[in-house]
């Protein structure tokens, strides 16, 4: 008994933490030993009764104890001594357990202010030094000992609503790092639904305050886990009920970032397994995807760029919503959504059967894009390549309008040449264009779409030959014969190709005579 009332005086009492690495480690370390000691004593009753009034002792201790109502912020904390007291107290006297263990969760160290009624004579020189953030190496350590206390309040109140709240309330209070909250989240739901038995309401919902109170925290920083942590809200919630479910998607500006929100927090709440688990009517699962359909617009409003296309895919089952998102899309047109994007959308609305639509989109794409002579390896180019190929296929009126587009936007000889080839080819089956016609002008004199194209691309060569001989160096002369050959080919695509060829030779010969070893490589090649 003496020994144990030793101890328990030693260890509930106020002490500063020293400075250093080593003694900061060395008393947190001989705290730890002792404690492990005390574990190992069976508490019989009248050891019981001693720690219950040495326990009641320390918290009215006032300055001389570290589980007094006030502690210099600098004093070392008490959440592992109290972990102790709460475990043994819990079966003697469960009011006092959480009460001490309740005391002992304050981290003073890390408040913003310390407290005006530290024990420290108030005068100038002091606040100087009281105010100054001490160094603690081991802080990370004793949060993780604050967590622990948590945890075990957290599990022993389970099916107790008050003194969940209680500790919820102690736990929001104290606990500053996100990281742990998130554990004891996770250790709360763990608890809550245990394998064998129904689920602990009560519980659960103290997980889910947690989580959510983590994903207002990091919502507007940089989190490695936040993927991890969203994943298991909408895990939690689910299990909490479709209730639970609606509430976290109506408040989801507040929690999720508008990509999180479509595609995590939406797609996940909305899927079979969840119908399933939830074992939802159909009045139900509408309810439910009324909902997600909701929060998916609200997204694509707010980030068009990446949240369009995730809207469009929640609301193919609904008309309205459908038309809403597709309307978003082509708001967002004027706000800055990039090509890459459109693209995709326009890409996504052909595999729905709806080639207009992707044919009006692929239009918008391509008056955002533009591809310069020498980007003939530009992401974009199969996005144009396949464009022209979905005008081709819905008529010689789409054809007309998109190629203007593409030779305002394509500057690379390569890729348009690329384009007139593949028309060139026989139609695929079920469509209803060939290239026939596309390269002869009109009654009217007008010229073909692809007779556009064609000057459009024998121009690119012309201008990017110039350029490229302007500071053209010995070794890029092979590729540049090459790349005269290329140009060569298309030029012939022309009716008066092989003459309109000829000529610019001859030009190239005249205006570039004094790169003889060059020119002479074009006369071996070309004549």
């Amino acid at each position: 008994m003496l020994a144990l009332e030793v101890a328990l005086c030693g260890l509930g009492q106020q002490r500063a933490m020293p400075e250093g690495l080593y003694a900061q480690d060395k008393v947190v370390r001989a705290e730890e030993q002792l404690i492990s000691l005390l574990a190992d004593i069976p508490l019989e009753d009248r050891l019981g009764q001693l720690l219950r009034r040495q326990t009641q002792l320390l918290l009215e201790g006032g300055p001389f104890s570290g589980l007094g109502e006030l502690v210099h912020r600098e004093s070392v904390p008490m959440h592992t001594f109290a972990r102790f007291l709460f475990s043994s107290l819990l079966p003697i006297d469960p009011e006092l357990a959480y009460k001490v263990s309740l005391r002992a969760m304050r981290l003073p160290v890390l408040e913003s202010q310390f407290q005006h009624a530290d024990l420290l004579p108030l005068n100038p020189l002091d606040l100087v030094v009281t105010n100054r953030f001490p160094r603690w190496f081991i802080l990370g350590h004793l949060e993780t000992r604050q967590c622990e206390l948590a945890s075990a309040m957290l599990t022993a109140a389970k099916g107790d609503p008050k003194w969940l709240r209680t500790v919820l309330g102690s736990i929001q209070q104290n606990i500053h790092s996100p990281a742990l909250l998130f554990k004891l989240a996770q250790d709360a739901c763990k608890a809550a639904t245990p394998p064998s038995s129904a689920p602990d309401l009560t519980l659960l919902n103290v997980a889910l305050e947690l989580g959510l109170q983590v994903m207002r925290m990091t919502l507007n920083t940089l989190n490695w886990r936040r993927r991890e942590m969203v994943r298991w809200l909408v895990s939690c919630t689910t299990e909490i009920g479709m209730g639970a479910l609606i509430s976290v998607m109506q408040g989801w500006y507040a929690l999720f970032t508008p990509v999180e929100a479509t595609s995590l927090v939406a797609l996940t709440a909305t899927s079979h397994a969840t119908v399933l688990r939830l074992g939802l009517d159909y009045a139900q699962r509408e309810e439910l995807g009324s909902c997600a359909r909701t929060l998916a617009l609200q997204c694509a409003m707010k980030d068009p760029q990446n949240c369009a296309l995730p809207a469009l895919t929640l609301c193919e089952k609904d008309h309205g919503a459908f038309e809403a998102a597709y309307q978003i899309v082509l708001d967002s047109t004027a706000t800055g959504m990039g090509h890459a994007h459109l693209f995709t959308i326009a890409r996504y609305m052909e595999h729905r059967g709806l080639p207009l639509r992707a044919y009006k989109l692929a239009n918008l794409a391509l008056s955002h894009l533009s591809i310069s002579y020498n980007q003939d390896t530009h992401p974009a180019v199969n996005d144009v390549l396949w464009a022209c190929s979905l005008s081709h296929s819905l008529g010689k009126n789409e054809l007309a309008a998109l190629v203007p587009l593409v030779i305002k936007s394509v500057q690379c000889a390569p890729v348009l040449s690329d384009i007139l080839r593949r028309w060139s080819l026989p139609p695929l089956p079920g469509r209803r264009n060939s290239g026939k016609g596309l390269l002869s002008s009109g009654s009217d004199g007008s010229k073909a779409p692809l007779c556009q194209m064609l000057e459009a691309a024998i121009g690119a060569y012309v201008n990017t030959t110039h350029s490229r001989l302007t500071h053209i160096s010995p070794r890029h002369y092979g590729e540049f014969i090459e790349f005269l050959g290329k140009a060569r080919d298309t030029f012939l695509m022309a009716p008066d190709g092989h003459i309109q060829f000829g000529q610019f030779i001859e030009n190239l010969k005249q205006t570039y005579k004094g790169k003889k070893k060059l020119m002479l490589l074009v006369r071996e090649r070309f004549g």
